[in-house]
């Protein structure tokens, strides 16, 4: 009786191992979100992929070297899901919304960038973060820092050293208290453009063949 309670026991544990290590990030209510982010948009359409479906473990270690760091905790596995708002104004699609987990010094941390379609960033929304300053990191004042950024700023960021050049060393930290969440809101940031700039415009199609979306 015993053995067969131990081995139920570490077969829960093993199932529950295999649903934490793929953590997703969706809009907590996408219909209200996608308007209020791209408040031009008429409609979107909702995309799921991974590392692991797109390319493997060679695209894993192109997004690590590309990230100037390892992917490491429930955040960052190889399955990890990843849903893509393909954002539609009538017929023409207009951008993209896409977030990413990232651990930060007291919990998870959601990151969402709004893009364009050459992946300048229009809009930067932290969705969730655990901290007493959680507030001031999640504040639009902070969030129109990133407005006008592509990856090639955030290439200029040392995801480890947290030292910047260009436009990213120009991001104030509001509260200085934060750092480490700080520095966390800005690796998933560029975690974020880098997993775009893989699943989405190195392989983009031309404008004209895009697919309509169905609401």
């Amino acid at each position: 009786m015993m053995r067969l309670t131990v081995l139920s026991l570490l077969l829960l544990l093993a199932g529950c191992t295999a649903a934490w290590s793929a953590v997703g990030c969706d809009l907590n209510d996408p219909d209200r979100d996608v308007a209020r982010l791209f408040p031009e948009s008429t409609g979107y359409k909702t995309i799921y992929t991974s590392i692991l479906k797109k390319g493997g473990e060679k695209m894993l270690s192109t997004v690590e070297t590309r990230l100037g760091d390892k992917f490491k905790g429930i955040y960052e596995t190889i399955e990890v899901p990843y849903t893509i708002y393909e954002i539609y104004a009538n017929k023409k699609k207009i951008g993209y919304i896409h977030g990413v987990n990232q651990k930060g010094q007291f919990g998870g941390i959601q990151v969402f960038v709004v893009l364009d379609l050459e992946g300048t960033i229009k809009g930067f929304y932290i969705q969730k973060m655990t901290s007493q300053y959680a507030g001031r990191l999640r504040d639009a004042k902070f969030g129109r820092q990133f407005i006008g950024l592509t990856l090639k700023d955030f290439d200029h960021y040392d995801v480890v050293s947290g030292h910047a050049s260009g436009k990213v060393e120009a991001i104030k930290n509001p509260a200085p208290e934060a750092e480490a969440d700080f520095r966390a809101a800005l690796r998933a940031t560029k975690k974020n453009l880098i997993l775009m700039d893989e699943f989405v415009y190195s392989a983009q199609p031309s404008p004209s063949s895009q697919e309509v979306p169905k609401k």
